[in-house]
């Protein structure tokens, strides 16, 4: 395994990073452990959930399989989303972040967060508070690092001069969306962290689930997929006509040089030298193994000719799609 330093920090992290957002969910628990133990056995060391997911079983399920191997795991969790009508149940007050954190701690069975997330940038919100209790959490021990999610190009820079400014040390690791057919963070977002020195986990490298192959047009949703069990985010964003024809072509290409899309698609991700390691979340045992298919894999200038072809750096599948329209609308109904 080739880890990587997470940005500019000390810390080391393998380049797949395995996602929890399924464990407690669509994933049960016994499933959960025997893909976090499989992980384990093949040296992956980088693990994220969040306080939102599946209403903390997430947090819950990955810290318990963990628990024997404990510090060994660099663990990340996040905090900004809420499922309770109280509004200081939620956001990024130093109330809530203390709070949140605290319960986080006791979910996952540990007395540290390697890595705690700020899971959105909230419009009009300065950050000096946010960046304030997130030191103060820091100082005590009860996290290592932090990082930002979703975060745009110009508010990683401004929560940098947030922290250069209060004397606290920057966040070291941005995790933003991207994908083949989702390329608009190679705008921004990936050369702005860079440039402040973080270290960058994409999440949905298969667009959730669209790059797998497993969607054809003018056919049925398969039942055990994400669309066919009704999740909104794909049905309104990922599941685009343009991105299911990318795929089957995608799909062609990669059985033509030996491998499949779900390889593929993750080693483009990683081929991308701005990128540290890429978030993977399997609902299945047989997905993880998939997964673990691109680190064999090495990308050619062929192969990225190829994908350029079908997709233009820096924009979407879709001509027009702007998906920071999609992503407002959404969050403001929809838990994460």
């Amino acid at each position: 395994m080739e880890y990587k330093y997470l940005g500019k920090s000390s810390l080391k992290v393998s380049p797949i990073c395995l996602g929890a957002m399924m464990f407690g969910g669509a994933t049960d628990e016994t499933t959960s452990k025997r893909i976090i133990d499989k992980a384990y056995d093949q040296r992956i060391n980088f693990i994220d959930t969040a306080d939102v997911y599946n209403g903390r079983q997430s947090e819950i399920i990955v810290g318990r399989a963990i628990a024997a191997q404990r510090d060994e795991w660099v663990v990340a969790t996040k905090f900004g989303y809420g499922g309770s009508r109280n509004p200081n149940s939620q956001g990024q007050s130093r109330k809530w972040i203390r709070q949140t954190v605290e319960t986080s701690l006791k979910s996952l069975g540990t007395d540290y967060i390697d890595i705690l997330y700020l899971h959105r940038a909230i419009p009009g919100l300065p950050l000096d508070e946010s960046v304030r209790a997130v030191g103060e959490l820091i100082g005590q021990g009860k996290v290592r690092y932090y990082g930002v999610s979703n975060f745009t190009g110009w508010r990683i820079a401004e929560i940098c001069r947030v922290a250069d400014q209060l004397g606290i040390e920057r966040p070291v690791v941005s995790e933003p969306l991207y994908n083949m057919v989702s390329r608009t963070a190679e705008v921004e977002q990936l050369p702005a962290a860079a440039h402040y020195g973080l270290g960058i986990a994409p999440y949905s490298p298969l667009a959730r689930g669209v790059l797998s192959g497993k969607y054809a047009l003018s056919q049925p949703l398969p039942t055990d997929s994400r669309a066919g069990r009704g999740d909104a985010r794909i049905l309104q964003t990922e599941l685009r006509d343009e991105s299911i024809v990318i795929a089957e072509k995608i799909a062609d290409y990669a059985q033509e040089k030996g491998s499949n899309s779900i390889a593929f698609a993750l080693a483009w991700v990683l081929n991308n030298r701005l990128i540290t390691s890429v978030i993977a979340g399997p609902r299945t045992e047989a997905q993880w193994d998939s997964y673990m298919d691109a680190l064999s894999y090495r990308l050619t200038a062929e192969d990225e000719a190829f994908v350029d072809s079908l997709v233009v750096p820096g924009h979407n599948s879709t001509p027009g799609l702007n998906r920071h329209y999609f992503t407002r609308r959404l969050l403001a109904s929809l838990k994460y």
